[in-house]
C-alpha cells in the first residue's frame, strides 16, 4: 500500500485537471484505509492529516475544474506539491494585512451570499477602513451605493476607462489594458475572478445585498476578497474611483478597483505599476522588460510579445520614468506614469504601439522628435474601435524604446503545463552579511532531458509595515515622487549558478558560476527566464535581495515548465558551518601585507579535527571596502606575528569590495591562524567571517599581543651603528614574570639602504661562552621584521637572573641583523636624528631602527641599547 500511495502522489505532483483529482482522490483513500488499521496513535495522527490533505487539495481541483469548464480557456496549471505545515503557516499568517483578513481561496461562493441579509438589515456593510489623501478628503462627500439594476453591470458602447484623483495609474491602465480579458465572452476571466457573475448574460451579477466577492492573487496564493458596494462621492466633479466615460452608469470597474485597493490599504495608497497589478487581478504571470538596457533584443522583443497578444496570451502596459516638465510639455508624456497597451500592429513601414494614457483629459503623445509616419493615426471607418477612445494615440516602438522606461508584459499561464509553489520565510541578514548568500532562500532545481524553458516567478508578500515606510518616507521626502518612494522598499533578485556538487549552496556570486542574473528591481514580482544549461544535471536558484527594510519577509517562489521538475532547498556542500563577527577599528585596521602594521589586524584560531575541505566567506557592512582573507600555518593558533610566503595555505582573491571567498580542496588537522583585513591601514568597517568544512570547525579570537599585558618599550629605538651586527638592552624584573617581545621594523622615510633579515631574543648572561637562550623569534631563523616578529613565552625568575652575573643580573633583549656592512640596514622606515644615545654613547646613525616592546605581566624597565658585536 505504500508503494501504491507514493505513486499516486507521484502522479498527483505530474498531472493537471481531471487526472490530478484521479490520483489526489486515490491517494487520499489509500491514507484512510491505512489510518484505520493504523495501531500507533502518532502514526494514525499522521495518516489522517495526510488524507486531509489530499482531500482539501481535491476540492480545490475539483473547483478549478469546475470554474475552467464554464470558459473556453484553456486550463491553467495549479501547484499540486503539498505543502509542508511551515508553508501552510506562511500562508495564514499572510492572510492578515491592513486591518482586514483575506483568507486562501477554497470555492466559490454560493449564490444566496449576495442575498442574505447583513448585520443592518437587508444590505452588506464592509467595516474595513478605506483610507483618503488629504486632497482626496478635501472633496469628499461620503459613501453612496449605486442603483440596484442590471444596468450597473452592462456596457452599451466600448469601455473607455479613466483615472482622476485616485493615485492609482497603474491599476487604471492595468483595467484599460485588460479589459479585451474582461468582456462578455465565454473566453473572459471575470467569471474567474467576481461573484455574483451572470454566465448566462456573459457580465458580472448584481447583489441584492450589495456584497461583492473577488478572487484575487497575492500573498502566494488566491485569495477572498468581499467588499460592499459603496463608493466614494466628491463634492466636485472630480472622481474618487475609475470611471467609464462613455459608460457613466457602469460600475463593475469601480469595484474591482475598490477591491485592489482594500489589499493595497486605501485610495491613497503610494503606487504600484502595472505589472504587479495584474499579477493580483488575473494571476498571469509578470514580467517587466526595462527597455534602456543595452541587453534588450529589439526584434525578439517585439515578435514574441506581439505573438503572445495576438493569441490572447499577453497584456502589455508601459512605464515612463522620470521626465523634465519641459520634456513633458514637449512630448505630451507624462512622468512615473502608467498607461494601457491596446494593440500592437505592424504595417508596411512601422511597428506600432496603440497606447491609452489612464488620466482624465490629460496630455498624450505628439509625435515630436519621431520620424515615423504612422498611417494608422488617423480615425478613419477603417479604424480599430479603440482609436475612438479617449487618450490614445500611436507611437511607433523605436519611440516607445527611447521615452518609456518599462515595458510590462503579464504573460497567461496556460502557456505552461506544469507549477510549483514554494514558500518561505527569510529573516535579513546582519548588514554585514547582505552582500553575500550564506542566509539566503536557495533551492535545487532539475529539469529533465531536453527540457523546455522554465520561468521561475518570486513574489514578495504584501505586510503592514512596507505602507507605513511608504507613507512616512513619502511624507518626509522633498522628492516623493512615486519612483522614489518604491525604491525605499528595496530590491530583489534571482540568479541562477552552476556548482559542484551539483544543486548545493553558493556563497556568493564572486568565484561561481552564474548562468543567469535578473535585474535587481524594486518591485515585489521578478521573473527569470531561462533554457537549462545541463537537463538532467541540478542547478542553484538564488534569491537575493539589497536594503530591504524589515526583518523579516514572507516570499513565493512559483516554477512554470512544461515538463515535470524536481525541486528542493540547496544543500549546504560542506556540513558543518560557523559564523564570527568582529570590526576593524583604530587599532585594529592594519592594511594588506605591505604594510608594517598588517599583523595588527583581527586573527583568528581555526581548529579542525581531522582532515577536511575548507571555505572561509568575509563580508563586511561596508560595500566599498576592499577586504581579504588568508589562513596561515601558526604555532597551535597563536597570534602571527610573521608572514612569509610558505606561510599561506589558501587566501582570497586579491583585494575585493565588500565581500570575498576563500576555498581548500583539504586540509589536514590542526589549528591554524586566520586573519581578516582591509587594503589601507585605517579602513574601518564591522565584519563577519563563516567558517565550513566538513568536521566541526572551532573558530575563537587570537588576542592581540598586548592584551592582558604590560607594554613596556625603551626610550628610543633599537638602531644599528655602522658593521654593527648584535644591539641589546637589559630587561629589569622585579617578580616571576612570563614575558616576550615583540619587535617590527619602525615607520618613516630617509633614504635607507635595503632591508635586511634580524631576529630578536631574551638571553641570560653576557658573552659568547657564558650567555644562554631563553627564548628566541622565527624558531631562530633570521626574518624581515617589515610585519613583525615575536618571540615565543617565557617565565624569568629575578633569583635566577641576580645569580647570574655581578649581582645586578644579565636579562638582556637582543636584536641581530645579518651582515651589518651598511649602515641603518634594518627593515623599515623611521629616521632617528643624530645626537641619540645608545647605552651611554651616541650612535651616528640615520639609518632606519627596529621598534621594540616587552609584553608581560608584571611591571618590568627596559634599558638603553648599546653594541653587543664583540662581547
Amino acid at each position: 500500500m505504500t508503494d501504491t500511495n507514493k505513486e499516486h502522489e507521484r502522479l498527483l505532483a505530474r498531472s493537471t485537471g481531471s487526472d490530478a483529482l484521479k490520483h489526489a482522490i486515490a491517494a487520499a483513500d489509500l491514507y484512510m484505509q491505512a489510518a484505520l488499521k493504523a495501531n500507533v496513535a502518532t502514526e494514525r495522527s499522521r495518516l489522517r492529516r495526510k488524507c486531509s490533505d489530499l482531500l482539501a487539495l481535491g476540492e480545490r481541483l475539483k473547483a478549478n475544474s469546475t470554474v475552467a469548464s464554464a470558459a473556453s480557456r484553456p486550463p491553467v496549471p495549479e501547484s499540486t506539491r503539498p505543502l509542508t505545515i511551515q508553508e501552510k503557516t506562511i500562508i495564514i499568517k499572510s492572510s492578515r494585512l491592513h486591518g482586514s483578513v483575506f483568507p486562501p481561496w477554497e470555492t466559490a461562493p454560493a449564490p444566496d451570499t449576495f442575498t442574505q441579509a447583513g448585520p443592518e438589515g437587508d444590505v452588506f456593510v464592509d467595516p474595513a477602513t478605506f483610507s483618503l489623501s488629504a486632497e482626496q478628503e478635501s472633496i469628499f462627500s461620503g459613501w453612496r451605493r449605486p442603483e440596484q439594476t442590471e444596468n450597473i453591470m452592462t456596457a452599451t458602447s466600448e469601455i473607455d476607462l479613466a483615472q482622476d484623483l485616485a493615485t492609482d495609474c497603474s491599476v487604471v491602465a492595468s483595467l484599460c489594458a485588460a479589459i479585451r480579458h474582461f468582456g462578455p465572452s465565454k473566453a473572459s476571466l471575470l467569471p474567474f475572478l467576481m461573484y455574483p457573475y451572470d454566465h448566462q448574460a456573459l457580465r458580472p451579477g448584481v447583489s441584492k445585498n450589495g456584497k461583492y466577492v473577488f478572487r484575487m492573487n497575492f500573498n502566494g496564493c488566491w485569495r477572498k476578497v468581499v467588499i460592499d458596494d459603496r463608493l466614494p462621492m466628491s463634492s466636485t466633479d472630480r472622481t474618487l474611483y475609475v470611471v467609464d466615460r462613455r459608460n457613466p452608469h457602469l460600475v463593475w470597474p469601480a469595484l474591482v478597483e475598490k477591491a485592489y485597493l482594500k489589499i493595497r490599504g486605501g485610495y491613497d495608497f503610494p503606487g504600484s505599476n502595472s505589472g504587479t497589478d495584474l499579477h493580483v487581478l488575473t494571476g498571469w504571470i509578470p514580467e517587466q522588460i526595462f527597455l534602456q538596457s543595452d541587453d534588450i533584443e529589439l526584434d525578439e522583443t517585439w515578435n514574441r510579445i506581439k505573438t503572445g497578444f495576438d493569441a490572447d496570451n499577453a497584456i502589455v502596459t508601459l512605464g515612463t520614468g522620470k521626465i523634465l516638465p519641459e520634456e513633458e510639455q514637449t512630448l505630451g508624456l507624462v512622468k512615473e506614469h502608467d498607461y494601457a497597451v491596446l494593440n500592437l500592429v505592424k504595417d508596411s513601414r512601422n511597428r506600432l504601439f496603440r497606447v491609452k494614457n489612464p488620466w482624465c483629459d490629460s496630455r498624450v503623445w505628439t509625435g515630436a522628435g519621431s520620424s515615423a509616419t504612422l498611417s494608422l493615426a488617423g480615425d478613419t471607418d477603417d479604424s480599430p474601435p479603440e482609436d475612438n477612445l479617449t487618450n490614445t494615440f500611436w507611437m511607433t516602438f523605436e519611440d516607445v524604446l527611447q521615452h518609456f522606461d518599462s515595458l510590462y508584459v503579464n504573460w497567461n499561464p496556460a502557456l505552461f503545463a506544469y507549477r510549483q509553489d514554494h514558500h518561505f520565510t527569510w529573516e535579513m541578514p546582519d548588514k554585514t552579511e547582505d552582500l553575500v548568500f550564506t542566509h539566503n532562500p536557495q533551492y535545487s532545481v532539475m529539469a529533465p532531458p531536453s527540457s523546455s524553458p522554465i520561468w521561475v516567478l518570486l513574489s514578495r508578500h504584501w505586510q503592514d509595515g512596507e505602507l507605513e515606510i511608504l507613507r512616512q518616507r513619502k511624507a518626509d521626502r522633498d522628492d516623493n515622487s512615486l519612483a522614489t518612494v518604491s525604491r525605499q522598499l528595496g530590491f530583489m533578485s534571482l540568479a541562477l549558478f552552476a556548482t559542484n556538487p551539483p544543486g548545493t549552496r553558493v556563497p556568493l556570486s564572486e568565484g561561481h558560476r552564474c548562468l543567469h542574473q535578473g535585474p535587481y528591481v524594486d518591485s515585489p514580482n521578478t521573473l527569470l527566464k531561462y533554457q537549462p544549461a545541463q537537463p538532467g544535471v541540478a542547478q542553484t536558484l538564488v534569491v537575493a535581495q539589497g536594503e530591504l527594510p524589515l526583518p523579516k519577509y514572507n516570499f513565493t517562489l512559483s516554477f512554470f515548465s512544461n515538463q515535470p521538475l524536481t525541486i528542493s532547498p540547496a544543500s549546504e556542500p560542506l556540513a558543518h558551518s560557523i559564523s564570527v563577527h568582529g570590526a576593524w577599528t583604530r587599532r585594529t585596521a592594519g592594511g594588506s601585507a605591505v604594510h608594517a602594521s598588517y599583523l595588527s589586524n583581527p586573527q583568528f584560531a581555526l581548529s579542525l579535527p581531522r582532515a577536511t575541505p575548507l571555505s572561509l566567506v568575509l563580508s563586511t557592512d561596508t560595500p566599498n571596502l576592499p577586504i581579504h582573507v588568508a589562513v596561515l600555518y601558526s604555532n597551535g593558533g597563536q597570534r602571527v606575528t610573521s608572514v612569509s610566503g610558505r606561510d599561506i595555505l589558501c587566501a582570497s582573491a586579491e583585494y575585493t569590495c565588500g565581500c570575498t571567498y576563500a576555498s581548500l580542496g583539504s586540509i589536514d588537522a590542526g589549528t591554524y591562524t586566520v586573519v581578516v583585513s582591509t587594503f589601507e591601514p585605517g579602513q574601518l568597517g564591522k565584519f563577519t567571517l563563516r567558517v565550513s568544512a566538513d568536521v566541526p570547525p572551532a573558530v575563537k579570537p587570537v588576542l592581540a599581543d598586548a592584551a592582558g599585558r604590560l607594554r613596556t618599550a625603551p626610550r628610543e629605538l633599537a638602531v644599528f651603528g655602522e658593521g654593527e651586527e648584535r644591539i641589546r638592552a637589559r630587561l629589569g624584573i622585579t617578580r616571576l614574570s612570563r614575558v616576550c617581545v615583540v619587535a617590527r621594523s619602525s615607520g618613516g622615510g630617509g633614504g635607507a639602504a635595503p632591508c635586511s633579515a634580524i631576529r630578536v631574543s631574551i638571553e641570560l648572561g653576557s658573552g659568547v661562552s657564558r650567555r644562554r637562550v631563553l627564548v628566541v623569534s622565527g624558531e631562530g631563523e633570521f626574518a624581515d621584521a617589515s610585519l613583525g616578529l615575536r618571540t615565543g613565552e617565557v617565565d624569568v625568575d629575578p633569583e635566577v637572573v641576580r645569580s647570574v652575573g655581578g649581582g645586578g643580573g644579565e636579562l638582556w633583549v637582543v636584536v641581530e641583523q645579518i651582515g651589518g656592512g651598511g649602515r641603518g640596514s634594518i627593515s623599515g622606515s623611521a629616521s632617528l636624528s643624530s645626537g641619540g644615545s645608545c647605552g651611554g654613547r651616541r650612535l651616528q646613525s640615520q639609518g632606519r631602527g627596529v621598534e621594540v616592546e616587552v609584553l608581560s605581566d608584571a611591571p618590568v624597565y627596559l634599558g638603553g641599547w648599546e653594541n653587543d658585536d664583540d662581547l
